[in-house]
């Protein structure tokens, strides 16, 4: 079970820092939102997370 756990971390890690390098700052945010609207079971909070991400994954398409 350690070693589940700690593959887990290093994954979420490993995505926080990808998410940062490429899009900035607003990406980091848009990450934490997603990740704290799940923890706290607030859908709100998660989907203005996953709509910020979406702009800026979308954003050389517009």
């Amino acid at each position: 079970m350690p070693v589940i756990a700690l593959i887990s971390a290093v994954v979420a890690v490993t995505a926080e820092q990808l998410v940062q390098w490429r899009y900035g700052a607003a990406g980091l945010l848009g990450l934490l939102l997603v990740t704290v609207g799940i923890h706290a079971n607030r859908p709100g909070i998660s989907s203005a997370g996953a709509v910020l991400l979406a702009l800026l994954v979308a954003r050389p398409a517009l």
